[in-house]
């Protein structure tokens, strides 16, 4: 469909009558100077315009879009050519294949924190398991979770109140209501203490990091992103304060950096966990690190 480029357009208009393909390819070039994945960027961007799924766009190439879609596509490749995400845009973002709403109040989802769910559900947890995720956001990892085990006792907190009222509308669309959400600074509102499992994907960036001024998280709360002691403050009090809120034999489960592997594993040693081991993301780096209590 791209086989043939187009002159890098003058102006930020899309030339009529424009289809599916012309459409694609003007929208590709404006955006692939600011956006290392404008394919991906304009197929989602046009799919919301069009309310049709992806297939449709390499089915039809040729079909001719309305004014109205064309108005409206021009004006969300603009907002994205101004750098804001296309999650932000459109409102929604796909994780573990269910739709999540997504506003500015929180993190987008990634695909990499996937392997956070998958590793929890490979964990050897009962039927009736007792899980905490800890810093919700959008709810994707507590919300995945229940999709797959609809038998676990799930809690989710987050501080941030318009972060729960996501989480909230996330689960209410998704229809999992059976996880419970609530606001609360890590631990300081839940009363349990006998979890299974512990899962948290807590900010973990270096405050003073270069790259929080580049790309998407330039429009994501730096709060949900960084933590102070080079990005391990948050990671180590968790595992530490986790211990009184574990069952024996619970696991501690923790998102990070892929750098931050060596450290968070000696420090979970440290505070007496056991069988403690990294797991890796779809790019190979280090990206979560799980421990068991076994006291």
């Amino acid at each position: 469909m791209l086989s043939q480029p187009l002159a890098l357009p003058e102006q930020l208009a899309l030339a009529e009558p424009a289809t599916i393909a012309t459409a694609l390819q003007w929208a590709c070039l404006l955006l692939a100077p600011t956006s290392d994945s404008a394919q991906l960027d304009a197929e989602v961007l046009l799919l919301h315009c069009i309310k049709k799924r992806r297939a449709f766009l390499y089915t039809w190439p040729e079909k001719p879009l309305t004014p109205e879609q064309v108005k409206s596509f021009e004006a969300l490749v603009q907002k994205r050519h101004k750098g804001l995400p296309v999650a932000h845009i459109v409102g929604e973002r796909e994780f573990w294949s269910l739709p999540f709403m997504v506003n500015d109040t929180t993190l987008i989802p990634r695909p990499d924190t996937e392997i956070l769910v998958e590793t929890a559900l490979s964990l050897p947890l009962s039927t009736y398991a007792k899980v905490l995720d800890l810093g919700t956001g959008t709810g994707a990892i507590a919300l995945a979770l229940a999709s797959e085990r609809e038998s676990w006792e799930i809690t989710a907190v987050d501080k941030v109140d318009d972060a729960v009222a996501l989480a909230i509308a996330n689960r209410e669309n998704l229809k999992l209501t059976q996880v419970n959400i609530l606001q609360s600074d890590w631990f300081s509102a839940v009363k349990a203490r006998d979890f299974d499992l512990i899962v948290s994907n807590p900010p973990y960036i270096d405050e003073t990091d270069e790259h929080l001024h580049q790309g998407d998280v330039r429009f994501e709360p730096q709060s949900a992103l960084t933590a102070a002691e080079e990005g391990f403050a948050d990671l180590y009090y968790i595992a530490k304060t986790a211990r009184d809120y574990l069952k024996p034999n619970g696991y501690i489960l923790l998102e990070h950096g892929f750098e931050q592997a060596v450290k968070l594993r000696a420090k979970l040693v440290e505070l007496g966990y056991e069988n403690v081991a990294t797991v890796r993301d779809f790019g190979s780096n280090d990206r979560c690190t799980l421990g068991k209590w076994a006291e």
